[in-house]
């Protein structure tokens, strides 16, 4: 296997092998997991902005994620 080229996130592969859980997918999953905690007034100032949009709460965090900014 090739280690990945320029501009590869270092993410896990598309697919899931369950035998190559590796020191790196662990990792991965933990970040994501940190990422999506947040303490219960946040979670709850989010859900109220996401039905102030019409979103959903996973869609508007999710936006936070990816942008780094609120909508």
């Amino acid at each position: 296997m090739t280690p990945p080229g320029i501009g590869h996130n270092g993410g896990p592969p598309l697919e899931e092998d369950p035998g190559a859980a590796s020191w790196r997918l662990w990792c991965w999953r933990r970040a994501k997991k940190k990422a999506w905690a947040a303490p219960r007034e946040i979670a709850l100032r989010r859900l109220e902005r996401a039905e102030q949009l019409g979103m959903s709460y996973h869609d508007y965090t999710l936006e936070i994620l990816e942008r780094g900014r609120h909508l």
